[in-house]
Order: C-alpha cells, then sequence, then structure tokens
C-alpha cells in the first residue's frame, strides 16, 4: 500500500523519539516536530496612534506570539 507522505506528517528524520508540547488550542500533547507552529505578531498600540508615534521618531515594539 503506499504511503500518503514520506515523511509521515512528521519533520524528526530518522531522530527516534520528540519532544511533546501542549497544543494552545485544544490542550492535548503532540509531538514537538509534527506540530504546526504559528507566529504572529502582536499590536499593543491602535494603528492611527502608531502612525502618528512613527512620524514623530517612536520605536514600536510588536512582541511575536508563537502558538503550536
Amino acid at each position: 500500500m503506499p504511503l500518503k507522505r514520506a515523511s509521515r506528517g512528521r519533520r524528526k528524520g530518522g531522530k527516534g523519539s520528540s519532544d511533546r508540547i501542549q497544543c494552545t488550542n485544544c490542550g492535548a500533547t503532540v509531538p514537538k516536530d509534527k506540530a504546526k507552529k504559528v507566529t504572529s505578531r502582536l499590536n499593543l498600540v491602535e494603528a492611527s496612534l502608531a502612525k502618528e508615534l512613527r512620524a514623530q521618531g517612536a520605536y514600536i515594539a510588536s512582541p511575536k506570539v508563537l502558538k503550536w
């Protein structure tokens, strides 16, 4: 029977076992190499205010949020 994907949905290669992490959506423990890692930026200041502050030369940090 043919395989659907050569990696079997994982990116570990021939490593053996991998660490487990907790899913942020449902709380299930999933192997780290199988989980989908999604990074996004969080805006702490609304867009119109940020535009004014940048015009005056301010640096506005937007932290990265990591979800598994």
